[in-house]
C-alpha cells in the first residue's frame, strides 16, 4: 500500500511540471497572437501574415508534413482570395499540416482538427465588432487565439503518441468573414488530382472534424460540445472523455453553428465543436490574454486529447447522421431580440436559462434584467433550455411588451420587456 501511495504521489509531482510547461506554451502563443502588434489578425494584413508565420514555425518545429508537395515551409500554406469586387479582394491562407496515421488501412482516413486564426482587426462598422463605433485593436485572445494555442498543443501531443488514422491540423483564415477559409479548404480537397496535396493517392477522405473556437474562458468546469448526434458513437465518446478529465459537458446533437465545423457538416462530415462560451469581451477590444483561464485551457486540452484519440483509433469509420438544426436563429426567423447572450452550455442547475451577457441599452437591460439572471418564463410560457428560449423568441413581434420572469438570488422577479426589432437600439 505504501508503494502504491508513493507511486501515485510521484506521478502527480512529475505531471505538474509537464502541465505547467504546456500552460506556459499556450499562454505565450495567446500573448503573441493576441498582441497589439498583430493588430487583430484581419485577413490580408501584416498581422495576419505574422500570425500565420508563427503557426507555420510551430508546425515546422514539430516536423509535421506540409500539405502541399515539394514546397518545404511554404507547403503549410493554402492560399485563397476572396471579395465581392476587385477592390474588395483579399488574399489570405489556411495553414495545414498532416500527421500520417500508423495503421496501414486506417491511415487513409483523415480527421481534421481545426481552429480559425483570424479576427476582426481594428473593428469598426460592419466588422462584427460589438463596439462598431470605436476603432481599436480587437486582439481576439479567446476568439480564437485560445483555440489556436490548444490545437498547437494537440499537434505536439499526437506527433509524440501517434494515431491509427491520419490527422490534418488546420488553422483556418477568414472565418469571421463567413467561414471562407474552411469552405475553400473543402473545395480544394475535392479538386485535388493527387499531385498537389501531400496525401496518399488512395486516401478515403475526411471522416470527421473537431473544431475548437473560443475555449479560453471556462467557468464552472463546463464546456459545450456540439455535433454529438452527427455520428453514432460521438456522444458516448464525449461523455467518456469528460468523465476521464472531470469536465461537465453540455451536448448538442446537431453540428450547425457560426464556426468552421458548419462547413464540414454541410458536406455530410460528422463534426464536434468545442467551446467554453461567450462573455462580455466577445468581439470587443477587451478580449485580451489576461482575461483567459489557462487552467481551463489545460482541461480543454486534456479533454480534446482523450476525445480525438477515441475517434482517431476507433476500429470502424465514423458514420454520418443528419441532425436537424436546433438553432432557429441560424435561419434568421426572429423578428426581435432581447439583447442578451444566453448560457450555451446550460450550466445552471436550476430550471431555466442563464443570461450570460446582458447588453446595456438593449431590451432586457432596459427592463432591469442583468447578467446571471435565470430566465424561467417569456410571455407566460416556460423556458427550460436553449430550444425553449429560441421558440419563445420566434413567437414574438417587435414593438410589443411582454413579461419575462427571472430568478435572481432565490428571488423570482417579473420584468416588463419592451421588444425591439433586430438591429435596433
Amino acid at each position: 500500500m505504501k508503494n502504491k501511495v508513493l507511486f501515485l504521489t510521484l506521478a502527480c509531482v512529475l505531471a505538474m511540471p509537464a502541465h505547467a510547461q504546456k500552460q506556459d506554451e499556450m499562454r505565450k502563443a495567446v500573448e503573441y497572437l493576441a498582441s497589439q502588434d498583430l493588430g487583430g489578425r484581419y485577413p490580408g494584413t501584416r498581422g495576419d501574415t505574422l500570425a500565420s508565420e508563427f503557426i507555420v514555425g510551430q508546425l515546422h518545429s514539430l516536423k509535421l508534413k506540409p500539405i502541399v508537395k515539394g514546397k518545404k515551409e511554404q507547403g503549410f500554406y493554402h492560399d485563397f482570395t476572396y471579395g465581392k469586387t476587385k477592390e474588395q479582394e483579399r488574399t489570405t491562407h489556411n495553414i495545414l499540416a498532416v500527421l500520417p496515421g500508423n495503421d496501414k488501412t486506417l491511415r487513409n482516413e483523415y480527421i481534421v482538427v481545426g481552429a480559425h486564426y483570424d479576427h476582426l482587426g481594428m473593428g469598426g462598422k460592419n466588422s462584427g465588432s460589438r463596439r462598431p463605433d470605436t476603432l481599436g485593436v480587437h486582439p481576439g485572445a479567446d476568439d480564437n487565439a485560445s483555440g489556436d494555442a490548444v490545437v498547437l498543443q494537440l499537434a505536439k501531443h499526437f506527433k509524440k503518441v501517434g494515431s491509427s488514422r491520419s490527422i490534418i491540423f488546420a488553422f483556418f483564415g477568414a472565418e469571421e468573414q463567413g467561414l471562407i477559409g474552411s469552405k475553400n479548404f473543402l473545395e480544394w480537397m475535392k479538386k485535388d488530382d493527387g499531385r498537389r496535396i501531400n496525401l496518399p493517392e488512395d486516401k478515403k477522405g475526411i471522416v470527421a472534424m473537431v473544431n475548437l473556437d473560443m475555449v479560453g474562458r471556462m467557468r464552472d468546469n463546463a464546456m459545450s460540445v456540439s455535433g454529438t448526434g452527427t455520428s453514432t458513437d460521438f456522444k458516448a465518446m464525449a461523455e467518456a472523455a469528460a468523465e476521464q478529465t472531470k469536465l461537465n459537458i453540455s451536448c448538442t446533437p446537431d453540428g450547425y453553428g457560426p464556426s468552421d465545423h458548419a462547413s464540414f457538416v454541410a458536406q455530410d462530415i460528422p463534426v464536434l465543436f468545442l467551446t467554453t462560451g461567450g462573455h462580455m469581451e466577445y468581439h470587443t477590444p477587451g478580449d485580451v490574454p489576461s482575461t483567459l483561464n489557462y487552467d481551463g485551457m489545460q482541461q480543454t486540452l486534456d479533454f480534446s486529447k482523450s476525445l480525438i484519440a477515441k475517434i482517431a483509433n476507433m476500429p470502424t469509420t465514423p458514420n454520418y447522421i443528419s441532425v436537424p438544426s436546433t438553432n432557429k436563429m441560424k435561419h434568421g426567423k426572429f423578428k426581435v431580440t432581447l439583447g442578451l447572450m444566453p448560457d450555451v452550455m446550460g450550466a445552471s442547475r436550476i430550471p431555466g436559462l442563464r443570461a450570460d451577457i446582458v447588453v446595456a441599452g438593449k431590451s432586457a437591460h432596459n427592463a432591469g434584467i442583468r447578467s446571471g439572471d435565470i430566465i424561467q418564463e417569456i410571455d407566460g410560457k416556460p423556458v427550460t433550455n436553449m430550444d425553449d428560449y429560441m421558440l419563445r423568441l420566434s413567437e414574438l413581434e417587435p414593438d410589443t411588451t411582454v413579461p419575462v420572469k427571472v430568478l435572481r438570488n432565490e428571488e423570482t422577479i417579473t420584468y416588463q420587456v419592451h421588444l425591439m426589432g433586430k438591429g435596433k437600439k
